[in-house]
């Protein structure tokens, strides 16, 4: 075997890895960092195959034997990535409806709380015009800056924090029983309770935003996956609702799905495209990682992300019509297996 066989076995196996790791249970951070790039391990992949191809015999063993292998994992990868490409069948259904009492606009924003740019996050605001703004990463001073909102956003939840983890709640429509909760850890929060619509419906509202699994973060994705899933276990038995946030995963990952599942929340991207939100100044990796998630009776009027305001995440916009002839028309997400919902239960167990 040749030194350029020898790499390019080297690569190939190593280009496997992503996929090994992801088929697993483990949630040490390192393993489930696989969860994120999927787009970009299923380029590589094909680009290693296409070397596996060049550089081995034709139909030798080790031509065969990679190729079947590199195949299998880029059709893996290639599925779980599928349902976000415009190829896929929409999840959500576009209804425009008559009246604007039944609209609802939401804006996420991830600061980054270094970040100084706080009119690039302002002008986006007077723009967009949302009913709801959501922010994170907001700390003390991000709360001064941002307090020039209030004459337009009279009903307000602030948690400023120092540790990246602080949030604010910015809402022209009436907010009511808000409640700041610290599900999992006593150093990240999040807020609860029902938004007015213009109509007087009532609407159930979750902003989050857990800790990543990361080297500097959280060493394994337990706490993360646990609110996650406590949540999508509360909102289960809930009517008219919207989960939205930095959820520090991608919509593809594994907790994500089983989320969906547990909560029977839709995915307004599905069958529409990716929209990733991170990393805002790395174009070669980003994911999506910020998310609005509702109940099957809204209908999707827009979704954009959109311009960066100087964070690493791009913030993200949603307007919703809120129509009861929604829930005959959005799909249903498929039903969690009993093996899942012990899973679900197992990580909750533990993050508690």
């Amino acid at each position: 075997m040749s030194i350029l066989e020898i790499a390019v076995l080297i690569f190939a196996v190593l280009a496997l890895v992503p996929t090994l790791a992801s088929l697993t249970r483990f949630d040490q951070w390192w393993v489930r960092g696989f969860d994120f790039p999927r787009l970009q391990i299923s380029v590589l992949t094909l680009f290693i195959l296409g070397l596996v191809i060049l550089v081995f015999p034709m139909w030798g063993t080790w031509q065969v034997v990679l190729a079947s292998l590199l195949s299998i994992s880029f059709l893996y990868q290639a599925v779980k990535i599928y349902p976000y490409t415009i190829l896929a069948r929409k999840q959500v259904y576009r209804l425009e409806g008559r009246g604007s009492d039944t609209r609802l606009s939401i804006l996420v924003s991830n600061v980054l709380t270094p970040n100084k740019k706080y009119d690039r996050l302002l002008k986006l605001v007077k723009y967009w015009d949302p009913d709801i703004l959501l922010t994170l990463e907001t700390d003390k001073t991000w709360e001064e800056k941002l307090e020039v909102l209030e004459n337009d956003y009279p009903y307000t939840v602030k948690i400023p924090q120092d540790n990246l983890y602080g949030m604010h709640l910015f809402s022209k429509l009436e907010l009511e029983n808000i409640e700041v909760k610290f599900l999992i850890s006593d150093e990240i929060p999040s807020i609860h309770g029902y938004v007015l619509l213009r109509n007087g419906e009532k609407v159930n509202i979750h902003c989050l935003h857990p800790k990543p699994p990361s080297p500097s973060e959280d060493a394994t994705s337990t706490n993360r996956d646990a609110e996650l899933l406590l949540i999508g276990k509360e909102v289960k038995e809930q009517d008219s609702t919207l989960v939205f946030g930095d959820l520090n995963d991608v919509a593809w990952s594994r907790t994500t799905r089983l989320f969906q599942q547990i909560s029977g929340l839709v995915d307004p991207r599905i069958g529409r495209g990716f929209y990733n939100t991170y990393h805002a100044g790395i174009p070669v990796f980003r994911w999506p990682l910020d998310h609005v998630f509702h109940s099957k009776d809204f209908a999707l009027l827009k979704l954009k992300r959109l311009p960066n305001i100087g964070s690493d995440h791009f913030p993200i916009y949603i307007e919703l019509n809120h129509v009861s002839i929604a829930e005959k028309l959005n799909d249903e997400p498929e039903q969690a297996d009993r093996e899942e919902e012990e899973w679900a239960e197992e990580k909750i167990e533990k993050g508690r």
